[in-house]
């Protein structure tokens, strides 16, 4: 008796040790798992703030743009731009519904066959950030769920909502009413020549190594205009609001002694309101058809003619 007693606690205790995986090794115990989705391809169809909104306060702009596919558990597939094809990359899960591939960080919400929704967070040392960086949601539908279920197109339902026009609208209507306040346009400022003495030049930003994508094109836009002929040698490089009509508003100038910066801010705008509105058609900035004020940098670099 002693003996069966002593053989049933050991089976009790063994079947208790095959029991005892994690979560981190044993994929059935977690809240999600992706074995039922193997091999459905996916195509985000829409990427949000928590209120609902593509765009936020500063007018950022959440692109859909994601194609996935789970190859297995520990296996993303997703869509390369560069490569033109899809591209495997391992997927490690961390904790809390957390995974880690194609070097971003995403909490799983919802896992089914027609759609996936991960939120997209930002981890600075094992610590999810609490600000905006997280509040980024990814909704995903299936292919098929798209083309047989919905009958649409994956590009249609990525487009913006008409709350997000709505909210473009009242946020343009609040800003142009002070050339103090701006906020990013996702089709930015455009300077149109009228002079063969003046011409422009957009600088881009983006550096992928360094996790600066196109979005810091339309976010923080630059630009140079070089002058020929002008009155004198001069440089000057600035930031300024344009607004809603094309006026434009020096607010900062960089590169000069704080002694001098008012001053000198006062010469740009003077050139800015000379030989750049005269030399140039200002096309203010639009996010979804309507202008609005927004912010640049902009470099002024006036040659002299040269003396005979």
């Amino acid at each position: 008796m002693i003996k069966n007693t002593i053989y049933l606690s050991f089976f009790v205790l063994l079947l208790g040790a095959c029991k005892m995986g994690t979560k981190t090794s044993d994929p059935t115990l977690r809240d999600f798992t992706f074995e039922p989705v193997k091999g459905i391809r996916y195509v985000e169809v829409k990427r949000r703030f928590k209120d609902g909104y593509s765009f936020n306060q500063d007018g950022f702009m959440q692109k859909p743009s994601w194609i996935i596919e789970v190859v297995k558990e520990d296996t993303m597939s997703a869509w390369s731009p560069q490569k033109h094809r899809m591209q495997n990359f391992y997927m490690q899960y961390d904790h809390g519904n957390v995974y880690n591939f194609a070097a971003e960080f995403f909490k799983v919400k919802h896992v089914s066959k027609d759609s996936l929704v991960f939120q997209r967070i930002q981890v600075d040392g094992r610590v999810i950030a609490s600000d905006v960086r997280s509040d980024v949601y990814m909704t995903f539908y299936a292919q098929d769920y798209i083309k047989n279920k919905l009958k649409a197109k994956a590009e249609d339902l990525q487009k913006p909502t008409r709350a997000d026009t709505a909210f473009i609208e009242k946020r343009s209507a609040k800003v142009n009413l002070n050339s103090d306040s701006a906020f990013a346009a996702t089709d930015p400022v455009q300077f149109i020549t009228k002079s063969k003495i003046a011409r422009v030049e957009k600088i881009s930003t983006v550096d992928r190594a360094n996790n600066r994508t196109e979005a810091y094109d339309y976010m923080f836009p630059q630009y140079i205009i070089r002058i020929d002929k002008a009155y004198k040698d001069f440089a000057y490089q600035v930031a300024a609001v344009v607004d809603f009509q094309g006026g434009i508003h020096v607010k900062t100038i960089y590169n000069v002694l704080p002694e001098n910066a008012e001053a000198k801010k006062k010469v740009a705008q003077g050139i800015a309101d000379i030989y750049v509105r005269n030399l140039f058609n200002v096309a203010p900035g639009t996010t979804l058809g309507v202008p609005h004020n927004s912010e640049i940098t902009l470099t002024m670099i006036g040659k002299a003619s040269k003396k005979p």
